[in-house]
């Protein structure tokens, strides 16, 4: 008899022999936590959704007041020599 031929019978016996009992509020309480999952997940997403636009109007209003495009004025001037 191989590993498998005896796996299938210790599978078959736990399926034929008798059933634990379910408890009769089972429905109920799987139903109240899917809806409390899907409430946090809901959640999580709204405040990543905020993070992601507070993110972006901070970088906004950095890049209006620093300006990073445009060459950064020069504090010293080249030596004048030879005139």
């Amino acid at each position: 008899m191989s590993s498998h031929d005896r796996k299938e019978d210790v599978v078959r016996r736990m399926l034929n022999g008798p059933h634990p009992a379910v408890p009769p509020d089972l429905a109920d309480r799987a139903a109240g936590r899917g809806r409390r999952m899907l409430r946090r997940h809901r959640a999580v997403r709204a405040v990543g959704w905020v993070l992601l636009i507070a993110a972006i109007i901070a970088f906004t209003v950095w890049a209006v007041i620093v300006q990073p495009w445009t060459t950064p004025p020069t504090d010293t001037t080249p030596p004048l020599e030879g005139w």
